[in-house]
């Protein structure tokens, strides 16, 4: 495993520890094969090979994410059809992940 992809999943796996630990209602899972974090039985983020994946259903939220150097719309098949609500936070912005 690549050093960065070490420091991502370090990171991501900090984050899932402190969200669980405060969110009862918060667990962790997978989807697909991508380590996530569920909420009430529905995906709330996760961590794809691209970066931290996260639905952002507020449009301001959204945006913003958008906004990071780097970040895109999640599109897990690869083919040109992402998710609206779902933006990618690269790597080189895990600073940004929280």
């Amino acid at each position: 495993m690549a050093a960065q992809a070490v420091t991502s999943r370090r990171r991501y796996d900090d984050i899932v520890d402190a969200i669980t630990a405060w969110h009862v209602e918060c667990r962790p899972s997978t989807v697909f094969g991508m380590p996530c974090v569920k909420r009430s039985g529905r995906i709330v983020f996760g961590l794809s090979r691209t970066g931290m994946v996260f639905k952002l259903t507020d449009p301001a939220v959204h945006a913003r994410a958008l906004a990071v150097p780097g970040a895109h719309l999640f599109d897990p098949s690869g083919r040109g059809e992402p998710f609206r609500q779902w933006v990618v936070v690269p790597p080189a912005q895990a600073a940004e992940w929280e």
